[in-house]
């Protein structure tokens, strides 16, 4: 899955080891559908980390989903949340260091919520640093985000009454996202940055995951050329992007994998080759 690169690569000239690894998720490390990742990453994880490689999942889920994700591993690792709206250092959940978030402008939020909740079927999602906020009666969509994704979620009468910044928005999509991007798209495509977030969801933020890299890179002292990332999606693009060697998942877009050198059918052998070829 991905060959084997040569054993550095360059930027502005000179050798650079790896020192960062950031990955997307869902169709990444995750195939869609699939709830629990290889037991073999956290062995992976743990092998990087004896080498001083930093791993950071990248991913629109919330911090807390994403800590429960990587369970066994989850104090060793940095965090990029919310698609790059907030990034969070090492250490146990409720000590561990807010890196760097990035707040939307309020009223432009609840403009885009009340745009939402005019859909058909519109289903908000409002992301704090680390509390999903929905509106009350759907059980169904509350049990998705509780008990499925695993996020802290609070239930709230009004969007106007969420008590804290707003770093992200989401709507859920479970018939696909390209009706909710057309109808939102004219107003609201360049004013934030929208996306598609795997098959069901639209995203919408200030930041994206090349911001999140480069505010997770400034404050553990990584140039991103030292990095490499991982990634399926359009908003994974922009991350592959900056950092110095992006793989593309081989089942992604044809029109997305044409934007890269490098492709990857399995994330944990292509961290394998890293760790046999001393790369890191």
């Amino acid at each position: 899955g991905g060959g084997k690169p040569p054993p550095h690569f360059c930027i502005f000239g000179e050798v650079c080891m790896i020192k960062l690894i950031v990955s997307d998720i869902d169709g990444t490390l995750l195939p869609y559908g699939s709830a629990a990742l290889d037991e073999k990453l956290f062995e992976l994880i743990l092998r990087l980390r004896e080498r001083g490689v930093i791993f950071c999942p990248a991913s629109g889920r919330q911090y807390h989903s994403l800590r429960a994700l990587f369970a066994p591993v989850c104090d060793e690792l940095t965090y990029l949340c919310e698609n790059g709206a907030i990034v969070y250092g090492p250490g146990p959940e409720d000590k561990a260091a807010v890196l760097g978030k990035t707040v939307m402008d309020r009223e432009t939020a609840l403009d885009l919520v009340r745009d939402i909740l005019a859909l058909p079927g519109g289903r908000p999602l409002i992301s704090g640093a680390n509390t999903s906020y929905i509106l009350p009666g759907d059980p169904d969509y509350e049990h998705l985000m509780r008990d499925i994704k695993g996020n802290n979620v609070a239930v709230t009468d009004r969007p106007e009454d969420v008590p804290e910044d707003i770093i992200k928005l989401a709507t859920y999509c479970p018939e696909g996202t390209g009706p909710t991007r057309h109808a939102l798209g004219p107003k609201w495509d360049g004013r934030l940055s929208m996306c598609s977030a795997g098959p069901d969801w639209v995203d919408f933020t200030i930041a994206d995951k090349a911001l999140g890299l480069e505010t997770l890179c400034a404050a553990l002292g990584v140039d991103p050329g030292e990095c490499a990332a991982f990634g399926d999606n359009w908003n994974d693009a922009p991350m592959l992007k900056k950092a110095g060697r992006g793989y593309i998942m081989a089942t992604s877009d044809p029109n997305l994998r044409a934007q890269f050198a490098l492709q990857c059918e399995n994330v944990e052998k292509v961290l394998e080759n890293f760790l046999e070829m001393g790369e890191i």
